[in-house]
């Protein structure tokens, strides 16, 4: 199998795009851990096609004019657990949170919330896959692979959907 990548730029700084040729397989947010090493990747593609797609999408997001993506997906990394926890995740909608309790309830392990928010951390397409609305039981903002403040930000642009995000007390209520 290929595997292609580009960097973009966005207002939250560069963006590594992964994709087999026919679908994203990845989006990390520069220094976000568990970030696979460029050296691994095989092939490198410009940005035209799926990429040129991505970026626009992407823009259009940090602008506040798109609320879904329509972009093909394709994870086939991760385990059954992981998978199932990434997939309760996409089921977020744009503007509301949940914390990692709840999300552990909905991907059927209500006891085993370190493990998801394990699975958590490990999702290879952040944003598309959108763990940044995903909270600290607290209210706070916690755990976020590509950055605390790029978390707030992406907050910040949703929070005229549903709810109000208050960056002074670092907590969001809905």
């Amino acid at each position: 199998m290929s595997h292609y990548f580009t960097h973009v730029t966005t207002v939250l700084g560069n963006i590594l795009l992964l994709s087999d040729g026919s679908a994203l397989t990845g989006l990390f947010f520069e220094n976000q851990k568990n970030m696979p090493p460029i050296d691994s990747l095989k092939h490198q593609e410009t940005p035209t096609g799926l990429f040129a797609c991505v970026e626009h999408q992407l823009n259009e997001y940090f602008c506040g004019a798109r609320q879904n993506f329509d972009i093909p997906l394709n994870i086939k990394s991760g385990t059954a657990f992981q998978q199932k926890v990434w997939a309760a995740i996409a089921e977020i909608p744009y503007g509301d949170v949940l914390s990692y309790r709840q999300l552990a309830e909905r991907s059927g392990a209500p006891s085993s919330i370190r493990a998801v928010a394990h699975a958590t951390s490990l999702n290879p397409i952040s944003l598309f896959i959108p763990c940044h609305r995903v909270i600290g039981s607290n209210g706070k903002l916690v755990g976020y692979a590509g950055g605390l403040e790029r978390k707030r930000v992406m907050l910040e642009i949703e929070k005229n959907t549903m709810g109000a995000y208050h960056a002074n007390a670092g907590e969001y209520h809905r």
